[in-house]
């Protein structure tokens, strides 16, 4: 007879229904963003105004991945996942979470773009060519990481992400929010989420993957060559229910599937005032 598996600490359970409730309620958020692009007036879709329905349709990738992994949560570098399904394979979830990010990216890039031009701002303007890059070179790291299992790339991918944010930052404010009235609180509310994002990223994210790396090396961790660990990600994966396994994860995940879903539809409405 087959092992029955133990159950679900309460914590872990109401955690991952929280991450349930997040991947429900984004949906609809995003729906509502939706309503509000095809009920803008005619005008603002013409030449460069169809800029709204490329953001609506960057955020809905964003969005998707997000409630996918929220339905489907994965600790990759050590295999570990919540729920026992073909579908919780890393392989899926770092896939998801490629594209999903790289639609993230492209939102800011464009968003800053938009607001660079109309302000006829040439650093701004600069900075927005380079996130997408430096977000595929993040993308590239967290895979060296996931396949390698070497928690360095996640320290190196996490720092490029910080510094991505913090040039989305130092952008705008050099834009000046008060330039563009019909961004102003969107613009200021961006400036404050992004600098406590950084701080986190460099406070808290950056620093325990760096814990980990060390860990790893105090404790003689035999690492995946790229191949290996391609074949890996396709097969193997641990279902855990244990509170230990997930903890670690709780933060920033909880963070990721809200706060950064928020940030991402909240461009969506913004690209609506650009004219």
């Amino acid at each position: 007879m087959p092992h029955a598996r133990p159950p679900m600490p309460d914590a872990l359970a109401r955690w991952h229904a929280l991450l349930r409730a997040l991947a429900v309620l984004n949906l609809g958020l995003w729906s509502l963003s939706a309503i509000a692009v095809a009920r803008a007036p005619a005008g603002i879709h013409s030449g460069a105004g169809t800029m709204p329905y490329l953001q609506l349709l960057l955020s809905a990738g964003y969005v998707l991945g997000c409630a996918f992994r929220s339905l489907l949560p994965v600790y990759d570098v050590q295999r570990i996942v919540l729920v026992d399904s073909r579908l919780s394979r890393v392989v899926v979830g770092r896939s998801v979470a490629t594209v999903a990010e790289l639609c993230f990216a492209a939102q800011w890039a464009l968003m800053l773009h938009d607001t660079a031009v109309l302000s006829h701002n040439s650093f701004a303007a600069t900075v927005s060519l380079m996130i997408v890059p430096l977000i595929v070179l993040a993308e590239v790291c967290s895979w060296h990481a996931v396949l390698t299992t070497a928690q360095r790339g996640h320290v190196v991918e996490n720092s490029i992400w910080g510094l991505s944010a913090a040039l989305v930052v130092v952008g705008m404010l050099t834009i000046g929010p008060r330039r563009l009235v019909g961004l102003y609180p969107p613009m200021i509310a961006w400036c404050l989420g992004g600098a406590a994002y950084v701080a986190f990223i460099f406070l808290f994210d950056v620093p325990m993957y760096w814990s980990r790396w060390l860990a790893d090396e105090a404790g003689g961790r035999r690492y995946l060559s790229i191949s290996a660990g391609l074949v890996d990600v396709c097969r193997r994966w641990v279902v855990s229910r244990r509170w230990e396994d997930w903890k670690g994860e709780v933060l920033w995940m909880s963070l990721y599937f809200s706060v950064g879903v928020w940030s991402s539809i909240s461009i969506v409405y913004a690209s609506l005032a650009l004219k």
